[in-house]
């Protein structure tokens, strides 16, 4: 989860996070160069005189700034459509979860089971016991096996809302009357946390997820004692 004073991303906990995580470096560090080579062009242009002026004019130049943007964009777009298409894959998934967003919770249904499913609701600050989480913590924790590929379904009954969960690298907009999926696959077990991240309402701050990835024989003991 994120913590008071945190400026980087959170640990990755998927290979998605991971590849954003490489990406997002790999956009910055081109970011940090172009804005470099920009200063430093600003700084000598009001420092020293203009020797050359003929440049301006030569067509060389005007070709290099033409084709050296183009091929920076190039470096950039084929790793963001790669991971795109990371995401986007589903694999034979071990587990579909179903989400529907509420104003404002969420309800859970295990669809390969038969009777498997609940509401999860913001703990109140008043409930809460000694180290939980204020605004994070949920009467009902979505339990997942970890190492295996999961499927969610997301959608919602009545406004716009947004299941994420940043350390997955998971953001999936609960559209009313469509139903999107995504692929969740834990590296690590753990408890993971999230919040909506769309504007839904008044409540909008107090419909948190809550992921509880444990070993797969956890996952098979704690769905037969729901059932």
């Amino acid at each position: 989860m994120a913590y008071a004073l945190e400026l980087g991303f959170q640990d990755a906990t998927s290979p998605i996070m991971e590849e954003l995580l490489n990406f997002h470096d790999h956009a910055l560090m081109i970011v940090f160069l172009i804005s470099s080579l920009v200063l430093y062009i600003i700084s000598l242009m009001l420092t020293t005189e203009l020797t050359h002026t003929s440049t301006m004019d030569a067509q060389e130049v005007e070709t290099i700034w033409t084709i050296l943007p183009a091929i920076i964009l190039i470096m950039i777009a084929l790793p963001s459509l790669r991971i795109l298409y990371m995401m986007d894959e589903i694999n034979n998934p071990i587990l579909t979860v179903k989400t529907m967003g509420h104003q404002w919770y969420w309800s859970y249904e295990y669809t390969d089971y038969e009777d498997l499913n609940f509401d999860s609701y913001m703990v109140p600050m008043d409930d809460l016991k000694p180290g939980e989480m204020r605004l994070l913590e949920v009467d009902n924790r979505v339990v997942m096996p970890m190492e295996l590929p999961v499927r969610m379904l997301i959608s919602s009954e009545d406004v716009l809302h947004s299941w994420a969960v940043p350390s997955l690298g998971l953001k999936t907009d609960a559209i009313p009357g469509r139903l999107n999926q995504a692929t969740l696959t834990s590296t690590r077990p753990g408890i993971y946390y999230g919040q909506c991240s769309e504007i839904c309402g008044s409540n909008h701050s107090f419909m948190p997820i809550v992921l509880e990835i444990v070993p797969l024989k956890n996952f098979e003991n704690w769905s037969l004692s729901m059932i």
